[in-house]
């Protein structure tokens, strides 16, 4: 299993299971850092995911690599840059607004793909966890097909 993190304060998460399919997506709003710490250390040890993704940086970042680094997990750091110039076209990913809406038409695409059960309502925080997991998954090659091409 791949879990895949928007890091931030509202954390979004989507875990895809071996085969590359979305299994869930959701999003939490943890408001501070100590709430942050504990729910990402009951996140990994409840799913054991074979790799985590954490999308952005500074110390929220690090909390979910820190906790990974603890459980021998391995893990991916990556930008949002980094995925949106692979599954975005140069005029979706014009402004951060645009792109926050984009990924969240594309997150929808990817959760009907996967057959994964529609999630009540999609942040731009989980669609962009859903796109960062979608990105290393195809990167890596553990998933051949874009099931947004």
């Amino acid at each position: 299993m791949l879990l895949a993190v928007d890091a931030g304060l509202r954390t979004g998460l989507a875990l895809f299971g071996a085969d590359g399919r979305l299994i869930w997506c959701r999003s939490h709003n943890l408001g501070r850092a100590a709430r942050l710490r504990r729910a990402a250390a009951n996140i990994l040890r409840e799913y054991q995911p074979a790799l985590l993704v954490v999308e952005g940086g500074g110390k929220l970042a690090e909390i979910w690599c820190d906790e990974a680094g603890r459980r021998s997990i391995p893990v991916r750091l990556i930008q949002a840059e980094q995925w949106r110039s692979v599954l975005l076209a140069p005029r979706q990913r014009a402004s951060g607004k645009i792109a926050k809406k984009v990924a969240l038409d594309a997150a929808r695409r990817v959760v009907e793909w996967s057959g994964a059960r529609r999630p009540t309502s999609l942040r731009h925080d989980a669609a962009e966890a859903v796109l960062a997991g979608l990105y290393v998954l195809l990167k890596e090659k553990r998933l051949t097909h874009n099931p947004l091409a």
